[in-house]
């Protein structure tokens, strides 16, 4: 299927912690960041999905720091996603230094909100595929 889905991010210093690290928070920041961006790449922005009555949502989180960042590297973060048959899907996404050193990894399981029932979407492959003008990003 090819590579996953990346984005280039640099590590500004008031994103770092008092033991001059990035915070731990802040890689789930960049992990958001990449998956919107995965998004982005698929045709589908934050304002199409509201038009269209639903919302990605993250029902499980899971982070696995490796070595440290600190201020002035830059990360590749991935974003691969896994679908399956019921209503929620996998993330897999990997933070790699530019030489290929790993960082970290997260991995999470989402779904995707109708916002009028406050409910998963039955099918959410497919109603990303709907709303997808390059399904490629999104491996579907």
């Amino acid at each position: 299927m090819g590579d996953p889905f990346t984005v280039r991010i640099a590590v500004r210093g008031y994103e770092l912690d008092t033991q001059g690290h990035l915070n731990q928070a802040v890689y789930l920041q960049y992990a958001e960041h990449a998956r919107w961006e995965c998004l982005r790449a698929a045709g589908i922005s934050q304002d199409r999905l509201i038009a269209t009555g639903v919302g990605p949502v993250a029902l499980e989180v899971t982070l696995r720091y490796l070595r440290e960042l600190r201020g002035g590297d830059e990360v590749d973060v991935s974003c691969e996603f896994h679908w399956g048959e019921g209503r929620t899907f996998r993330i897999e996404q990997d933070y790699r230094r530019l030489d290929g050193t790993q960082v970290a990894t997260v991995t999470g399981v989402g779904g995707l909100l109708d916002l009028s029932t406050r409910r998963l979407v039955a099918d959410p492959r497919e109603r990303f595929r709907q709303l997808a003008t390059d399904p490629g990003p999104l491996r579907l």
